[in-house]
């Protein structure tokens, strides 16, 4: 809650209301369904955001930090987090890049291919849960709405914009 002082005494600002937060409404959507993705995963010792990494690797071939980040939607710092385990257990190798020398590039190993191979039938099942409860046309919308919502051009909307 929000609360605005008006002559001595806090009164609630009725412009703020939890449940129209589209912010709060999406990130508390995608802590549940990686929760829920997680425990599905956990026998291959990967989490969510891991899969999503070497999966993107596996498809994409090499790239660089930046370049993931960008296609992931993270942060390079947050990526930074998330490469760390997967390099120290040899899942990903970061090298110097292929083109530019001066960057680094992050490569799937064999190591890293396995892991997500052993992975894959946690992340197929998982999938099939989630459309069990969801259903499967629903499911198919939401990831339509969510890639959407992801490839819109909200950096051009900003707080003096408006």
């Amino acid at each position: 809650m929000h609360f605005v002082k008006t002559e001595g005494f806090m009164q609630v600002d009725t412009r703020l209301k939890p449940e129209l937060c589209n912010c709060l409404a999406l990130r508390k959507a995608a802590r549940h369904v990686t929760q829920f993705y997680d425990q599905f995963l956990a026998p291959s010792g990967l989490r969510a955001t891991q899969f999503s990494i070497l999966s993107r690797l596996r498809r994409l071939g090499p790239m660089t930090i930046s370049a993931l980040a960008a296609d992931l939607v993270m942060d390079r710092t947050t990526l930074g987090r998330n490469l760390q385990p997967l390099e120290r257990e040899g899942l990903v190798a970061v090298v110097k890049g292929r083109i530019d020398r001066r960057s680094r590039e992050i490569r799937l190993t064999d190591a890293g291919a396995e892991r997500l191979h052993a992975a894959v039938d946690g992340w197929v099942n998982a999938q099939a849960g989630f459309e069990a409860v969801f259903g499967e046309q629903r499911s198919s919308e939401l990831r339509a709405l969510l890639h959407a919502v992801s490839a819109s051009e909200l950096e051009g909307v900003g707080p003096r914009s408006l």
